[in-house]
Parts: C-alpha cells; sequence; structure tokens
C-alpha cells in the first residue's frame, strides 16, 4: 500500500532508537497512543479513500455471515461470500490489490514491532481446533488456551468474561481497518492499538479477558483498576503479550492473556 512519507524511510531514526535504546519520547509516545506525532505513516488521499470503501464492503459481509463466523471467516470465503450475494457484490480489483499490500507491508514502517504469526494472506483459522465459550459470542483455541482460561475463570470468579478469541486474518483486517478509518488514515496510530493484520496471536492461541459489565471500557486502563485484574495479578495469572514500556510499538493490553 502506498502512504505518504516513503515506507522505506519515514520511521527509520524512531524505530532505531525504540528498539536499541528507548528513549523517553518513545515512551511518552506510547503513553499518549491516541494521539498522532509528527513521525507517524499516513495514507495517501486516494488510499484512504479506497480503505474506506473497502472496509465498507467487508462490513456487509460481517453483518450477512454474523459476528460470531466472522471470526473465523478466511480471506478465500470472505470473497466468495461477496462474489454470492448482491447485497454485498465482489470486492473490485483495486480493493483486493490494497487488501494485498496491506497484509504484506512490513509493519515496522508503522511502528510496529511485533512478530509476523502469519505469512499468507489466504491463512485460514480451523474451526475444529477451537471451541465455543457460551454466553460471549467468542471461540477460543481448543487444548492450552482453553484450558488456560478455564482455569483462570475458576480462579477469578464469574466476574471474569472473555471479551475476544480467535481472530482471523479477516477479523483483525476489519479491526485494523476500522482504526485507521478512524484516525483519518493514520496507520500508525492504528498499529499502537491493533496488532495489523497478519501479527495477531489471537491467530495462533492469545485471547482477552475483561470485568462483566464493564463494556468497552475492557479494553482500556480502567480494567487494570478493577478487582478482576487485581485477582489476575494476584493469583499469577498475569503474562500479558504487551506489558507496560513495551518495545513493540504497542500500548499497555492489561486484558490480553498470553499463550501461544
Amino acid at each position: 500500500m502506498t502512504v505518504s512519507g516513503a515506507l522505506a524511510t519515514s520511521l527509520v531514526p524512531e524505530p532505531a532508537s525504540a528498539l536499541v535504546q528507548p528513549s523517553e519520547r518513545y515512551f511518552r509516545k506510547m503513553s499518549s497512543f491516541d494521539d498522532p506525532h509528527p513521525m507517524d505513516v499516513m495514507a495517501r488521499k486516494e488510499d484512504f479513500q479506497l480503505l474506506r470503501m473497502t472496509l465498507r464492503r467487508i462490513k456487509r459481509v460481517q453483518k450477512l455471515v454474523g459476528y460470531g463466523n466472522f471470526n473465523l471467516l478466511n480471506f478465500d470465503d470472505m470473497l466468495k461470500v461477496a462474489r454470492s450475494y448482491t447485497s454485498v457484490e465482489r470486492f473490485t480489483r483495486a480493493e483486493l490489490a490494497f487488501l494485498e499490500k496491506l497484509f504484506y507491508v512490513d509493519a515496522s514502517t508503522y511502528g510496529f514491532y511485533g512478530t509476523k504469526v502469519l505469512r499468507n494472506l489466504t491463512d485460514n483459522v480451523d474451526r475444529k481446533i477451537t471451541a465455543r465459550v457460551r454466553g460471549t459470542g467468542q471461540r477460543i483455541f481448543s487444548g492450552r488456551a482453553l484450558e488456560r482460561y478455564e482455569r483462570i475463570k475458576r480462579a477469578v470468579g464469574p466476574d471474569l468474561v472473555l471479551t475476544s478469541g480467535v481472530r482471523s486474518i479477516v477479523k483483525q483486517l476489519y479491526l485494523f481497518m476500522r482504526k485507521a478509518e478512524r484516525a483519518e488514515g493514520n496507520l500508525s496510530l492504528a498499529s499502537r492499538s491493533l496488532a495489523p493484520p497478519g501479527y495477531s496471536f489471537h491467530a495462533i492461541g492469545d485471547f482477552d479477558v475483561g470485568k462483566r459489565g464493564l463494556g468497552g471500557a475492557n479494553f482500556t486502563d480502567a480494567f487494570a483498576r478493577t478487582d478482576v485484574y487485581r485477582r489476575l495479578v494476584d493469583l499469577g495469572f498475569v503474562e500479558m503479550r504487551y506489558p507496560q514500556r513495551n518495545l513493540f510499538g504497542v500500548r499497555f493490553e492489561p486484558w490480553h492473556i498470553r499463550v501461544a
């Protein structure tokens, strides 16, 4: 995807300092993750318009297949749904090229330094190795992830809920693009809150938890001030993917449980 500021050079000084000798400027940027910063990578005007059009089509797919199914939907099946229903209509060549470039771009150009866990846009999640968690609308990977969640749930009690489980590439594309749209095309700002598509560990095992009744605030620092979080800490269950003052270019995520 074409972005302003030349992808290959626009963030070179900041990533180097962030990875080797993180400065207080880097940590201030992470603490104000939802604010724009001078070195942020912005989508060009034409790319931003394409992002918005493509996102609207993906939203129509989500509405058609249902939110639960959408979490596991793979890229090929999304295209099949679009071709098969006039309420969605097939993705244009320009939209497909946009999605491909968005997936394959090196996320470090945004200032995100996590590991890419899925290498191909068409990689899919096998529903057979996931389990539905009753009352959440979410699925979680069977085996280690499910066992860890159930152990945490038993220990912490009924106030702990699963807020986000398995996410396919399509779901992560949707979340990242939605954040970028709300940020007026600021891709770096989006990557400070959401792993770019292909980089999310939700695709291979991680999951998010929250406090029942807290709603969207479960995905804010407010969760770290709840009794549920304190119990997670006291019981030794907190092994976060993105702790405070991490060097991944990502905000503090006290709700994100590391499994993979």
